[in-house]
Order: C-alpha cells, then structure tokens, then sequence
C-alpha cells in the first residue's frame, strides 16, 4: 500500500480521478434505476465538473468557468454558419494566453508555476477540444442550435451544452466524447442502460498500476545511470534515450486508462457486445499501448497516438487546410500545446518525419518481394520508428530550447536528420 501512494502521490491528476470513480458509480447506479430524470442527470455531471474544478484548481478554476460561459452565449447568440470562426478563434487566444503566463512565470519570473495554474491549463486543453467540436458540429449541421419560445426554454435548451463542457468525467482528462453520442448517451441511460462497469473498472485501474509501475522502476534504473542529458562528461546513448521516453509515454498511457476507467465508471463508452457474449468498453480510447508501441510506421505511430486528440487534429485542421496540411496541423498541435521551443520543435520534426516515412515506403515497398526482406525491413522500420519518436517524445516533454540542444548534441540525434535526407533524395 505504502508503494501504491508513493505512486499516486507522485501523479496527483490521477488520484483526483480516482476519487471521482465512486461518484461516477454514484451517477451510473441513479440513472439506470430511473433516480434522476433527463435534466438531473445534466446537472449532476456539470455540478460534479463544478465542485472538482473548485477543489483540484481553485482561484484558477475561474479560467474554465468563463470559458464555459462564453462558450454558451456565443453557441446561443451568433448563427451556426459564423459560430465556429468565433469560438475557435476566442478560446485559442484564451488558451494561448494563459499558456504564455505560464511561461513567464517559468522563464522571466524563473519560479515553478503553480500546479493548480498547470492543471487548469490541462484542463482548458481538453475544453478546447469539446467547444470547438460542438461549433464544428453546429457549422456542418451535424447539431441543431438551440432554440425556445420562452426564457425557460431557451435555458432548458442549452443546459446540455454547458453540462458537455463541465461533466467531471472528462473534466482533468480524455478522450474526447463527440456532442452527439454525449447527448444520447444521457438520454438513453435510463431506457437502454450500459451493462455494469465495475469489471472493466477494476480492470483498467489494474492496468494503471502496471503502467505505474513500470515506469517506476524503469526511472529507478535512469536515476541510477551515470550518463543522463545533463551529463557534462558524455552524451546519452541510443538505449538511454530510448527508455527515458518510454518512461514519459508509459505515463501517458497511465493516464489515458484511467481517464477511460472513469468514463467507464458513469456508462460512457460502451461500445456493444461481442459474438461471444463478451462485452465492449472501447468507445471511448485514447489508444491501445500495445498496438502504438508495436507500429512499425512513424504515420501510424501519429495515427494512433492520443487517437481521438488526432482525429479532433484532422477534422479541425487538416481536412481544412487547403496548403501543406501536415506541417500545418502539426504546427497548430505545437500551439494547442503551448509553443514552447521544445514543442515546436518536436511537432515540426515529427511532420518532416511523416512526411519522409510517405516518400520512403511508398518507394521500398513495392521493391520488396521476399518474405524474409518484408520482415527485415519491418523490424528496421520499427526500430527506426522508436528512435524518432524518442527525440520528439523528449522534445516536447522537456519543452525549453537549452533541452533541445542537448538533445541535437547526442548521437541519437542523427536519426530524425535521416528523414530530412529522405525528403531530398525522393
């Protein structure tokens, strides 16, 4: 026990999640038996999201709350052809500047900023995505705007907009659940209710505790090694490289499951049943550890990294970006992030990167005709695939530009040159 609380401790997000699981139990066990009709179960998701933001945030919960106001005026004053421009174009400047007063705060101020400040930030991330869903939704048609007759009405009418942008579920953490299938979830709850999630539940907490866990020992042994990043004497090798990010993937892997876990916990995210009679809770997922660890593509790595944040990605800047889409989107993923000068950095080398795996498979695969050169040439393919994700990975996590630099110093750092190459070649 003393070893699972140094843990949590350690990821505080991912015990506030955790304490909100019976909560969302709570919400589950009311619905399904028939407690809490329609606009009650709104209210107490949004007033859930309300109190947790209050308690985890503070002062800084502020930030989210104008966000979700705003939000909702613009949603029920301006016409769904013109909505999208506006809450697109007030939440990044919103986001963009409380992402710059971090950085002051960190690089002109040079004090730690507040962790209450940073999970806000987090959480206006996550906001960014559903409000910017929703106008997207309502600018395609896809959502119809809300309207009534009387004040009451029109209050009634938007209730679910503001509940989708605070439900406590999602609130400190993914993935991102559409409008659409938020709003019949709620309404088909108590009707068609999702079998119980207490099994996939526990399932999945378990599964954070073995990703915990080893990414606990595996920075037991970097802090245990001599060479590290900041080394004076000698660079990082390949191998040191490698397992520092794979200590930083494993600990968005934990925290992708136990935001799925607590989604799980309120009935979201049941996908259906299998032939078998086995039930599906992947409705709703960032993404499988195993099959993104195991692509053997630097574009398939991207496409299944943080998957519903790519599709978001893809919908909101690729399919409408008419010049260089790539390097557009992941420029835009930079700011989204922050636009430190590691990010920039990372995400640019992460498109270049994408873009020279294009140009290399399109041009080896159809030259490929053994069975044993298909399988070299995916064991290198997958190797070559770490080594990049590696720099990008430690890139954008370590996010200051003296990071970068000692990171291009390495030797590891001639891999990714080798898609710069690629791209000139082909």
């Amino acid at each position: 026990m003393n070893f699972l609380w140094i843990i949590f401790q350690q990821n505080l997000q991912l015990a506030y999640q955790l304490f909100m699981i019976p909560f969302a139990l709570l919400f589950y066990g009311l619905a399904t038996q028939g407690h809490l009709n329609l606009m009650n179960r709104y209210l107490f998701l949004m007033l859930g999201g309300f109190i947790l933001a209050l308690l985890t945030m503070g002062p800084y919960s502020i930030v989210l709350f104008i966000t979700a106001t705003a939000f909702v005026l613009l949603v029920h004053f301006v016409e769904p052809v013109h909505v999208h421009h506006w809450i697109f174009g007030l939440q990044m400047c919103w986001q963009t500047l409380w992402h710059f007063y971090v950085q002051y705060q960190q690089y002109w101020l040079q004090e730690p900023a507040d962790f209450r400040l940073l999970l806000a930030t987090s959480a206006l991330m996550l906001l960014s995505q559903r409000v910017t869903s929703v106008s997207m939704d309502l600018q395609d048609r896809k959502v119809s705007k809300p309207f009534g007759r009387t004040f009451k009405s029109q209050v009634c009418s938007l209730i679910p907009f503001l509940s989708y942008t605070l439900y406590f579920p999602a609130l400190l953490g993914g993935p991102l659940c559409p409008f659409k299938s938020y709003v019949n979830f709620m309404e088909q709850i108590n009707t068609w209710p999702p079998p119980s999630p207490v099994a996939i539940m526990l399932w999945k907490i378990f599964q954070v505790v073995v990703l915990l866990t080893l990414k606990y020992l595996l920075s037991s042994f970097l802090q245990s090694s001599i060479v590290g990043l900041s080394s004076p004497h000698e660079s990082p090798g390949f191998l040191w490289i490698w397992i520092f990010s794979l200590v930083l993937r494993l600990n968005y892997y934990a925290h992708w499951k136990m935001s799925e876990c607590l989604n799980n916990a309120a009935g979201l995210g049941f996908w259906g049943c299998r032939s078998n009679g086995g039930v599906l809770w992947d409705g709703l997922s960032d993404g499988d550890p195993r099959k993104i660890e195991s692509s053997t593509r630097i574009s398939v790595f991207a496409r299944r990294w943080n998957g519903t944040t790519s599709a978001w990605l893809r919908r909101l800047v690729f399919q409408r970006c008419g010049r260089a889409p790539l390097f557009v989107t992941f420029g835009f993923s930079a700011l989204w992030h922050g636009l430190y000068p590691g990010q920039v950095v990372g995400f640019l080398g992460w498109a270049v990167a994408v873009k020279g795996d294009y140009k290399l498979h399109s041009y080896l695969q159809p030259r490929l005709t053994r069975t044993w050169t298909k399988g070299l040439y995916a064991c290198l393919s997958w190797a070559y695939t770490q080594i990049v994700i590696a720099c990008v990975v430690c890139a954008t996590e370590l996010q200051s530009f003296e990071a970068v630099m000692l990171l291009c110093a390495t030797r590891v750092a001639v891999v990714p040159l080798a898609s710069v190459v690629i791209l000139f070649v082909l």
